[in-house]
């Protein structure tokens, strides 16, 4: 396909039914999650249209820091320049297009490291070699292509479009449900990346958001956030850039370890009712993040392909859990227990995807436990038509 191309209007009206109440809702077509084609029109319809979260802004604290993340073949460089400014931009050389920087580090300029263009933290070009005799060219037209940027409770998100609307007022129905946690000043001590996993990108997003499976896929390890107590706790709107559920205790301060029980401190503005649940959100198309007493947690998504994508995962603690002495200890108490759920949803989520090839996976029904789902459709099925409509 084309940048401009679209889903094909069989294909479309196919998605109708998926978007209907979660009552009578079928499930999206196998091939939204398998087909190449269908990427090649979500890279154009919503990576390059949506909010995409690179990570925490913990990550850059000081002026010249910088960081880079591909998402969707778009290798992006976010960076905090001269004025302390966060500013993100293509990473791609705009001489011979390689990318100027990999990884992190801090520094004053990037370098090209081919032909040594030089640009600024912002972007500018500084220093093109041996360009003098290159007729008409003008440095100022040749700066790395910027992004806008936005900081929404302490994470830091970018579009590729510079004139796009701004993303917090789309996201104010979830703001209640943080508010106690005072995320901006809270710590996320580091951040680990599971690389190739062998899935859709929209699969992980719908496995995330699944109150259906918790204490079934993860039995006896989410008895203590079962099933039956999701809630959706907010009517949502084809205007809100957020998708979350409530995910109720059976006690208050749960925890997802083998104690059950919180590990870290809780946060310490949490209500008795905050304190006996969990939250579990999408911001797509790159966002997964989650709420329990004493931490939070995020994966953020990036597709390498139509059926591969890389998880960059971290947790978020209340600033005091850091002065334990104990905190090390703790913290790979806590992630033990995560890579507990983290493996079964793995094994889940590759068969999956493995079903979804098949000539027999299905236009399968929802349960009322699953809603989040038919609202991450209608989120979708918006993007699509708009690109159609492009077209």
């Amino acid at each position: 396909m084309t940048p401009t191309a679209s889903l094909p209007p069989s294909l479309l009206d196919q998605l109708e039914s998926s978007i209907v109440d979660v009552s009578d809702a079928a499930t999206m077509p196998a091939e939204m999650y398998t087909s190449p084609e269908v990427l090649d029109v979500e890279r154009e319809a919503l990576f390059a249209r949506e909010w995409l979260c690179v990570g925490r802004v913990e990550r850059i604290p000081n002026i010249g820091d910088w960081f880079t993340v591909t998402i969707c073949d778009e290798p992006i460089i976010v960076t905090r320049d001269k004025a302390g400014e966060i500013r993100a931009m293509s990473a791609v050389c705009q001489h011979r297009a390689m990318q100027v920087c990999d990884g992190e580090g801090n520094g004053t300029t990037f370098k090209c490291p081919y032909h040594h263009w030089n640009y600024a933290l912002d972007g500018r070009l500084l220093g093109a070699p041996a360009m003098e005799r290159t007729a008409d060219f003008d440095k100022s037209e040749f700066g790395l292509p910027p992004f806008a940027v936005e900081v929404w409770q302490g994470f830091v998100f970018v579009n590729l479009d510079v004139d796009a609307a701004p993303l917090a007022p789309t996201l104010t129905d979830y703001e209640p449900f943080l508010a106690n946690y005072d995320l901006a000043d809270a710590v996320c001590p580091g951040t680990f990346t599971l690389e190739n996993l062998p899935w859709n990108w929209k699969v992980m997003f719908e496995n995330f958001n699944d109150g259906y499976h918790a204490n079934r896929l993860h039995q006896y390890v989410q008895d203590f956030c079962p099933s039956d107590l999701s809630e959706f706790p907010v009517e949502w709107s084809d205007d809100s850039n957020v998708i979350f559920r409530a995910g109720g205790y059976t006690h208050i301060d749960g925890g997802f370890n083998a104690t059950h029980q919180a590990i870290m401190p809780v946060f310490p503005k949490l209500t008795d009712e905050e304190r006996t649940r969990s939250t579990f959100a999408l911001v797509p198309p790159t966002l997964c993040f989650g709420t329990a007493p004493d931490q939070c947690f995020f994966f953020l998504v990036r597709p390498t392909g139509p059926e591969t994508i890389d998880v960059e995962i971290g947790y978020i603690f209340h600033p005091s859990a850091l002065e334990d002495p104990l905190f090390e200890y703790k913290l790979k108490l806590a992630d033990v227990g995560v890579q507990v759920f983290v493996e079964q949803d793995q094994d889940a989520t590759t068969k999956v995807q493995r079903g979804l090839r098949s000539r027999f996976a299905p236009r399968g029904r929802y349960s009322w436990q699953e809603e989040s789902h038919v609202r991450f459709n209608r989120w979708l099925v918006q993007r699509y038509r708009a690109q159609a409509a492009r077209s």
